[in-house]
């Protein structure tokens, strides 16, 4: 499976920005989704977290104000961020993973995705927020 993200940008504290994952080269192979973070200094955290049936769990820390979602149709699953804040700035990268309690447990910062590797990962798409 091949992932690429997009929608990132800039934007003010309080403000709001979608961003996409488009999958492609999976067949038929059923993919659960994660959106992550990587902040400056800072090590890759999962935010979210979409199985292939639909099911979702978030990070606590973007709990109410992250929503993910997919469109079967289009291949993309896509994480809604509203009331973004100056420390949400990082690089967001989804990825993907056919075991889905390991994408759970990673994609929502139970485990750490260096301890528990994802199958395929997008490049990464940057977030910046200013205050």
């Amino acid at each position: 499976v091949q992932l690429v993200e997009s929608g990132g940008g800039l934007v003010q504290a309080g403000g709001s920005l979608r961003l996409s994952c488009k999958a492609s080269g999976y067949s038929d192979d059923e993919y659960h989704i994660g959106w992550f973070r990587q902040a400056p200094g800072k090590e890759r955290e999962g935010v979210a977290y979409i199985s292939h049936d639909g099911k979702t769990d978030y990070a606590d820390s973007v709990k109410g104000r992250f929503t993910i979602s997919s469109d079967n149709a289009k291949d993309t699953v896509y994480l809604e961020m509203t009331n973004l804040q100056p420390e949400d700035t990082a690089v967001y990268y989804c990825a993907a993973d056919l075991r889905a309690y390991t994408m759970w447990r990673v994609a929502t910062g139970r485990w750490q995705d260096k301890e528990h590797p994802l199958d395929a990962w997008g490049q990464g798409t940057q977030v910046t927020i200013s205050s």
